[in-house]
Order: structure tokens, then C-alpha cells, then sequence
């Protein structure tokens, strides 16, 4: 699998799972783009790459600022010409009884997670339509299909992105824009050995999952051989969303 040649933007890249993911493309030839709100990770995980023999381009951008999404757009687009994949990484979470999340909070969530997806993936396939098509995965979560108490305004923007996922897919399909998602379950982005047996040994795959894991699936699911695959939700979860739960 090569991405020589290929030009893929990474939000969210500042570290977890966006990091994994930036240098998994860097890693197969693509140049890799990677946005964050905050600088000291784009700058960490800028040096992760460029350790690694690798090159990288970083941007400060705040997806909950309709503004600063188009001008990065307008602006990157005449430093690289064209962009072929986009992986709608970011997202942010307030976790709060729903009798105490305020409105302000509600809409910082939904629009910087579900907003933010939305633009990134409009302006993005502006350019990629210009240039033969390209690929979007938007990361949601398995907080779409099920929930812990407190999640509403997270899950709320994760089931959006699901929706907006195959909404995407039927109206880019005619520009040759694929458009998929990935819901990940438990992905550690710390310290992985720090894990409890019981931490993975819940998952019927017997372990906690990875960025790793989620950074496959994107190579999967944008690798050009599969433009077949379009409108779908891959759920990674090590099979906790298949696994039946009784009190005992």
C-alpha cells in the first residue's frame, strides 16, 4: 500500500489517535497535513514525524470557528494545490448532567464536533472534486450507538456525523468523493500498560484497542483500490457493541 503523491490533512493531529493516524499516511509517502487548536501538540507531533525520516505541514486551526475553516482552506489550497484524503479527526466532549449543561456548552460541542465536520468536509471536496476526486472519513464514535449517563451533547454531535457521513456520501458520490466513517470504542492513548486484565479482557477481542488500530482502518478505507466503499459506519470496538451485558 503507497500514498506517494497523495496529499491527506489529519484534524486533530495534535496527539491520540490523530497522531497515529498522521504518521501512518506520512509513513506510506502521502504528505500530511495536520491541524490542531493547539500548537504544543502540532509542534510534538510534528517533531514525531520528522523524526521518523518524514515530512509534515501543521496549521493552528479552531474548529468551532466557521471563519478560520474556510480561510485555512482557501489558504492551503494555494500552498499544496490539492487535497485526496481528509480525515475529520478532531472533536472535542463536556461530560455534565443535562441539568446543568448550559446552551453555550451544547453548541461549543455539537459545533466544533459535528460543525467542524461538516466544513472541513464541504471545503475539502471543493478542491478534491477540481482534481478527479478523494476520500473523507469522519470519526464518530461508538458513543452513537450506545451511551454512559452525562454523554448528551458528545453523543448527540457523534450520531450527527454519522448521519451527515451517508448524507455526504450520496451528494459527493457524483464528484467521485468517497465519504465513510469509523466509530472507534475504547482506544487507550495513554499508557497502554497500565491497563487493567479486566480493562481487556472485557472486549470479546480479549484486549483494549489501539490508535494503531484506528490508523489501519483509515488506510483501508481510503486506499483508492476501494472506492467501492462509500456511505458506511466501520465500527472498531474489539466487539463490546456485539456483547450482551447482565447483572448478575
Amino acid at each position: 500500500m503507497t500514498y506517494e503523491g497523495k496529499v491527506v490533512i489529519v484534524t486533530g493531529g495534535g496527539g491520540g489517535i490523530g497522531r497515529t493516524i498522521a504518521a501512518a499516511y506520512a509513513k506510506h509517502g502521502a504528505k500530511v497535513v495536520i491541524v490542531d487548536k493547539e500548537a504544543d501538540g502540532l509542534k510534538q507531533t510534528s517533531e514525531f514525524i520528522q523524526d521518523a525520516g518524514f515530512e509534515v505541514l501543521t496549521h493552528v486551526l479552531d474548529l468551532s470557528k466557521p471563519i478560520e475553516i474556510e480561510r485555512f482552506f482557501h489558504e492551503i489550497q494555494g500552498k499544496i494545490d490539492r487535497i485526496d484524503i481528509l480525515i475529520n479527526n478532531a472533536g472535542i466532549g463536556v461530560f455534565k448532567s443535562p441539568y446543568d449543561l448550559t446552551i453555550e456548552e451544547w453548541d461549543f460541542v455539537v459545533g466544533t464536533n459535528l460543525g467542524g465536520t461538516f466544513l472541513c468536509s464541504r471545503e475539502a471536496a471543493k478542491i478534491m472534486r477540481n482534481h478527479g476526486g478523494g476520500s473523507i472519513v469522519n470519526i464518530s464514535s461508538t458513543r452513537a450507538l450506545m451511551s454512559e449517563p452525562n454523554s448528551e451533547a458528545y453523543a448527540a454531535s457523534k450520531g450527527g456525523i454519522l448521519s451527515l457521513t451517508h448524507s455526504l456520501a450520496l451528494s459527493l458520490g457524483p464528484d467521485h468523493i468517497q465519504v465513510n466513517a469509523i466509530s472507534p470504542g475504547w482506544i487507550e492513548t495513554g499508557d497502554y500498560d497500565k491497563l487493567r486484565q479486566i480493562d481487556h479482557l472485557q472486549h470479546p477481542a480479549l484486549r483494549v484497542g489501539k490508535p494503531e488500530d484506528i490508523a489501519r482502518a483509515c488506510l483501508y478505507l481510503t486506499n483508492p483500490e476501494n472506492d467501492f466503499i462509500t456511505g458506511i459506519n466501520l465500527v472498531i470496538d474489539g466487539g463490546m457493541t456485539r456483547k450482551m451485558i447482565y447483572e448478575e
